[in-house]
This record gives structure tokens, sequence and C-alpha cells, in this order.
């Protein structure tokens, strides 16, 4: 694993506990940082609706 790889999981998991408390949860956006970047998981997570 590289250097950028262990960086850009690390930010992912921040942005999942950002959004621990949100629509898609924990997993959710953590996936969804990993898988597209870690900026669009943060606006995913800035743009979602907390859990009610």
């Amino acid at each position: 694993m590289t250097t950028t790889s262990f960086i850009w999981v690390i930010i992912s998991f921040f942005i999942g506990l950002l959004g621990a408390n949100r629509r898609f949860g924990f997993w959710g956006y953590f996936f969804g940082s990993l898988l597209f970047t870690p900026f669009v998981g943060l606006i995913l997570v800035m743009a979602s609706d907390p859990k009610k």
C-alpha cells in the first residue's frame, strides 16, 4: 500500500465518522469516499439529512 492510498483510506475513515449519524451511516459514507473521492464523500455528508 502506498502512502497516498493510506492517506486516502484515513481521510475516508474520518468522513465516515462525520456521517455516522447521517442518512447512510458510517459505512455508506466511508465506501462512498473510497469509491469516488474524499471530497465527493464530504459533499455527500454535508448535503445529507441527519437520522431521525
